[in-house]
């Protein structure tokens, strides 16, 4: 097209410019005016969030590598966004190390020459953009800026004949211009090298501009900011859970689903986000809209009765029902769901029949002999009651993670013997050491390597957020069958420090928790403070059991470690006095 005359333009649909807009409108119905156009690019405290790694929901930035990146990067300027959305690719990523130990003194920059300094300076030395690359031909050879033009596209495209002619011509206009051929040969080929994966800087700029407003916004208008991301995602319950473990994380309080206090989106109403119902499975967001339109008329509805008085059976259907009961949208009418779940079906037949003949009067519930309806409890036990795992289990598949309580809260005696740690307390101090987390899994993502092992990325969710682990390929063939979501696990982890600079959790061991929930415990680690505890300690420990015990202590400037000859009695309940009688009791 452009050897024809014309002018190509690419025309680019960004979710998150809706998001933006959204959020924008939500806080103008609030009283709230901002125009993001007026917006300070130097913002503090959106750096500081930015330097955090928490830029869940914020445009190009909240993959976990570039979260770790952010966190090595530590930018206090907007050049330093531009810069990290034209690296954060394979081939330039190589640069990242290079360009964040010049920006913080460990290195110095290299400029190659006085005379391109001014064009590097702002990325310490790392030829980073297209137009740095037109900017060096034009500085140091004399180029027009159409020849330079005509070098990026060779240099981009691996044009090797056109390569040739941009060579020559780059080496003699810089001889012209004092600089000795030597030099000048050197200067073109790392140039060269750099612009193979160049990348515009005006597409970077318009990037990391919709990246700051987004991390602004998140940043100072948290509520409506995750709100209006969520009403973006109704569908994509993968995407919910991570938004919904955001919240958490900010402390911000999420009403759960209710047939008298949600709306079809996600709401901020008295600092609180409210639960949207069509964000819960197989509910139609226009069968929603239209209920929450007759609530918002007529009043909340005041007995389920009064709900299928109101409400047109040809609006809702079976499976609607059910979700909405699973994920406990009708607890605030009945909280025996499983009473509600099973008369479905009575529910819908009763409401169609009875409304069709114009019939429907008192009470569903009720013992008027009066009524010309029956009452539901004709028709199944209204003394059955799902137990806690089964109520969960029907959350989760209306919902799709768990929002009331978490599977994690059954295990708490085992989280406490294994000593597991929660992945928020995960600190700098357990660098190369291995510590166990636990999880329960949300989302398995399988891949393979160009060898074609396979691997996975798994998304867990704990007692205190959700997190991501790289599953190498003999762990995930071992565990392939059990690895299923909604199952939870203790997982052993080793946190390293990578050659670039940043941490990487590596998965040593993954083992489901209900085979070990009452598994006899084979070896143990005691740490104790002093010689003195010995005597308190054998008051603890008794003989006849199958436990092998490792003692430890640590002195002033040694480590002790030795091993007991007989075996010991150890199970939870041993565990948990040891821990509370001053001792560290670790299970391997």
């Amino acid at each position: 097209s452009e050897n024809a005359g014309l002018v190509k333009f690419d025309f680019l649909g960004l979710k998150t410019l809706t998001v933006i807009k959204k959020t924008v409108n939500s806080l103008k119905e609030n009283n709230i005016n901002i125009n993001l156009k007026d917006l300070s690019l130097d913002d503090p405290k959106t750096f500081e969030l930015l330097c955090s790694g928490e830029t869940m929901g914020v445009f190009q930035l909240e993959s976990a590598g570039m979260r770790e990146v952010l966190k090595q990067m530590k930018p206090n300027k907007f050049e330093d966004i531009i810069a990290l959305v034209a690296l954060f690719r394979p081939g330039p990523m190589q640069n990242i190390s290079k360009y964040n130990n010049c920006k913080h003194g460990i290195e110095k920059p290299d400029y190659l020459h006085p005379k391109i300094e001014h064009i590097l300076k702002e990325t310490y030395g790392v030829i980073i953009y297209q137009e740095q690359v037109m900017q060096i031909a034009q500085s140091l050879s004399g180029f027009s800026a159409g020849k330079a033009d005509i070098l990026r596209k060779a240099m981009g495209k691996k044009k090797s004949a056109e390569m040739e002619r941009q060579k020559k011509d780059f080496i003699e206009g810089a001889v012209k211009n004092g600089i000795t051929k030597d030099q000048a040969v050197y200067i073109f080929q790392l140039v060269e090298k750099f612009a193979q994966y160049g990348f515009n800087k005006s597409h970077a700029a318009a990037y990391a501009l919709i990246a700051y407003q987004t991390a602004y916004l998140k940043t100072h208008y948290p509520f409506y900011f995750v709100a209006a991301s969520m009403n973006l995602d109704l569908a994509n319950t993968d995407k919910l859970n991570e938004f919904y473990e955001e919240l958490k994380r900010l402390k911000i309080n999420v009403v759960l689903p209710s047939i008298n206090e949600s709306f079809a989106d996600f709401v901020v109403r008295d600092n609180k986000v409210y639960y949207a119902l069509a964000a819960i499975k197989a509910v139609g967001y226009e069968s929603v809209n239209q209920i929450i339109s007759d609530r918002k008329n007529n009043g909340i509805f005041k007995s389920l009765e009064d709900f299928i008085l109101r409400i047109d059976s040809k609006l809702i259907n079976k499976l609607q029902m059910e979700g909405l009961i699973k994920s406990g949208a009708f607890d605030c009418l009945e909280t025996n769901r499983k009473f509600l779940f099973d008369v479905v079906p009575e529910i819908i037949k009763i409401s169609k029949n009875y409304k069709e003949a114009n019939l429907l009067q008192d009470s569903l519930f009720g013992n008027d002999k009066n009524s010309k309806l029956p009452s539901l409890e004709n028709f199944v036990n209204k003394k059955d009651f799902w137990n806690q795992n089964e109520k969960m289990k029907n959350e989760f598949e209306s919902i799709g993670f768990f929002i009331s309580e978490h599977p994690l809260l059954n295990y708490e005696k085992v989280l406490k013997t294994y000593n597991v740690k929660r992945f928020s307390d995960i600190s700098d101090n357990d660098l190369n050491r291995e510590f166990v987390l636990s999880g329960t899994l949300m989302v398995i993502q399988e891949k393979k390597t160009a060898k074609g092992q396979p691997f996975a990325i798994i998304k867990l969710s704990d007692l205190s957020r959700m997190y991501e682990l790289f599953i190498f390929s003999e762990i995930l063939l071992a565990n392939r069958d059990k690895m299923v979501p909604g199952n939870s696990f203790l997982i052993n982890i080793v946190k390293e420090k990578m050659a670039n600079g940043t941490t990487r959790l590596t998965t040593r061991k993954l083992t489901e928790i209900n085979s070990i929930k009452e598994a006899k415990i084979n070896n143990a680690e005691i740490i104790i403070n002093n010689l003195e505890s010995i005597n308190e300690l054998k008051k603890i420990l008794k003989d006849g059991g199958d436990t092998k015990v490792l003692i430890r202590m640590k002195s002033k400037d040694k480590n002790y470690a030795f091993n007991l000859k007989t075996s010991k009695l150890i199970d939870a309940s041993i565990v948990s006095v040891l821990n509370s009688s001053g001792f560290e009791c670790k299970i391997h």
